[in-house]
Order: C-alpha cells, then sequence, then structure tokens
C-alpha cells in the first residue's frame, strides 16, 4: 500500500484488513488467531482481505516475541563461498550470544531463487539480515512489519537499514602498491553475473586511472576458482602484456593464482594478485593471498546488532547505515 505521498509504502494495518473484509478489528484479530468465535466464511473472507493486501501481523506488537524465541532470517547468495560462510558464521555467534536462532537461505546467487526465499520467509522468521540484488519495492512487499538489515548494499527505504561495505581507500592502496612496484599494466576480473559493472570495477577505475594507468583491461569472471583460472587466460589472452591483475573477490583470485602456475608464471615475480574479501582460506595459499580485506565477524555481528536496534527503537531513531571499511592486506602474491 503507498502512501499519500506516493513515494513511500506503508505498513498495511489490522483496520486496512478489516476494512477490506468488511468487519471490524476484533473479527480480524479473531481470523488471524483462528478462534472459534466466528463462522467459517467470514474468517476466510478475513483471510483472503490479508493476503491480498500482504499483511504480516507484527509479533512484536503482540507481545509473543520472547528472547528465547526470536528467529532471524540470514539470506546470502552462495554458501559454497568462503567469504558467506565466515559472515554467516560470526551472525551465528552473535545471534547464539542473545539466544536467538538463525535460519540461513541460500539462493545461489539467483534473482528467481531470491524472489522464492522472500515469497516464504514473512512466514518462518522475525527479522531478516542479508543480499539481495531485488528492489526495494519487492523487498518491502515480501517483509511487511518486520526488521531488515540489508548487508553491503544502499537503501533507499527508511524501512531498512544497511551495513554498507566502503573499499575505495583500500583498492587505492592496492593499485598504488601495484604502481609502487613498477606495474603499468594493471587488469581486473570482475563479477561475471551482474548486468552492470561492480562498484569495486568502480573502484578499480577510479585507482587506476589516479595513477595514469590504462582502466580498460577487464575480464568478468563466475564467482569460482574455475572462474577466477577461465577469466585469467582470456584476460592474458587479450592482453598478454598484462603483469598484475585484480579481483572481484579472494575466490576469483584463488583460482588465477593456480592458472598462473599451469601458464608457468611465478606469482608474483610475473604476476601478481590481489584479491577482495581477506578470507582466512587466503593464508594457506602459497604464496599467500594479499587481498583487500573486510572483517568478516564484524559484518555478521554488526548485522545481528542492527537487528536488536531496529526491534528497540522506530527506525527513524537507528543511527545511519553502518560502514565497514576494507583495507589492503599485503602478503606474498603482490
Amino acid at each position: 500500500m503507498v502512501s499519500k505521498s506516493g513515494t513511500e509504502p506503508r505498513r498495511v494495518t489490522i483496520n486496512d484488513v478489516a476494512r477490506s473484509a468488511g468487519v471490524s478489528r476484533q473479527t480480524v484479530s479473531r481470523a488471524l488467531n483462528d478462534k472459534d468465535e466466528i463462522d467459517g466464511d467470514t474468517k476466510q473472507r478475513v483471510l483472503d482481505a490479508a493476503h491480498a493486501l500482504g499483511y504480516r501481523p507484527s509479533r512484536f506488537a503482540r507481545g509473543l516475541v520472547r528472547q528465547d524465541t526470536m528467529t532471524i532470517g540470514l539470506v546470502i547468495p552462495d554458501l559454497l563461498n568462503p567469504f558467506f560462510t565466515e559472515v554467516a558464521a560470526s551472525a551465528l555467534e552473535a545471534a547464539r550470544s542473545r539466544g536467538w536462532h538463525v535460519v540461513v537461505y541460500d539462493t545461489a546467487d539467483r534473482a528467481e531463487e531470491e524472489r522464492g526465499t522472500l515469497q516464504v520467509i514473512s512466514s518462518q522468521v522475525d527479522a531478516v539480515i542479508g543480499y539481495f540484488s531485488c528492489p526495494d519495492s519487492e523487498l518491502e512487499a515480501f517483509t511487511r512489519g518486520m526488521p531488515v538489515v540489508l548487508i553491503g548494499r544502499e537503501s533507499g527505504s527508511s524501512r531498512f537499514t544497511s551495513i554498507r561495505i566502503e573499499g575505495q581507500d583500500g583498492v587505492h592502496a592496492a593499485i598504488a602498491h601495484l604502481a609502487a612496484k613498477g606495474h603499468t599494466r594493471i587488469g581486473m576480473l570482475d563479477h561475471h553475473t551482474r548486468a552492470e559493472p561492480s562498484i569495486r570495477h568502480a573502484w578499480f577505475t577510479s585507482a587506476t586511472r589516479a595513477h595514469g594507468l590504462d582502466a580498460g583491461m577487464v575480464v568478468g569472471a563466475d564467482q569460482t576458482a574455475d572462474g577466477g583460472g577461465k577469466a585469467l587466460r582470456e584476460l592474458l589472452g587479450a592482453h598478454p602484456d598484462v603483469t598484475a591483475v585484480f579481483t572481484f573477490n579472494d575466490i576469483i583470485a584463488i583460482g588465477a593464482l593456480r592458472e598462473a602456475r599451469r601458464l608457468g608464471k611465478n606469482v608474483p615475480r610475473d604476476l601478481a594478485v590481489i584479491g577482495f574479501d581477506g578470507l582466512q582460506l587466503g593464508a594457506l595459499l602459497e604464496p599467500p593471498l594479499t587481498s583487500v580485506a573486510l572483517d568478516t565477524r564484524q559484518l555478521g555481528a554488526l548485522a545481528v546488532e542492527q537487528v536488536a536496534r531496529l526491534l528497540s527503537e522506530p527506525r527513524t531513531q537507528v543511527a545511519d547505515d553502518l560502514i565497514v571499511r576494507a583495507e589492503l592486506r599485503m602478503s606474498g602474491s603482490a
């Protein structure tokens, strides 16, 4: 339902359902709580009206949520990606410390899976944390009445709060390091499945141009190690003089490192590689991976903390969206 200003959807209330069904508030309450005081036809009319309006009774307003029954829905794109596993682990730890339960949903980084998750999530959890690519309007429609914390994304809706990733300074530091080492031909392996170039691509472009370097040597990669290897072959096929690579994430960088060895290149002497994320796995590689690193434990913990604040304060009183900054973590691959 849209407010009179036409700019911000408002939450559907029990009064809206009562008006639509032509009954009283008390009758709506009885129908939604499956009481026997009303006849079956009336109950069905109320349920149909509630469904048509997208009404979701607030468990918080009804005082039904106790500390030990709170359930968080954590939506992530890919459990096989260690970055999201690390974030999920930290969120689970933070939720457990509050006595909360967590249900994890894996959308496989596909729009249709994400939409399907949203269609069922409102009946299963009390608040939502996660990574979403769908428009704010869809999130609003499926999560009415619930606290929502978005990770790695800004939102124009006052209903949501965000944990934003700020990596521009870290990426600039990475490119500055490569330039200082004498690299003038620096490529990037970007996210392959996004409709538009990633924000990390924008940071890369800004950083390379700041050093007077060519920012156009960019190839898309699937978010897997195999995807990183394939993208590196494509990049070097098109630009054989590339001597350094920055990647969208560490998983792609791991694939690039492996492929570089297959091609007989020494890392970092023949090809320097810098990832983004700072996975613990990167320290186990040979050479260890240099990365623009995030604190994944902080990401998950802050998201749970934001849910707690949304439950205790109106959204308008919650502080501005939180920011987690990525910093260059030097190691052996660059």
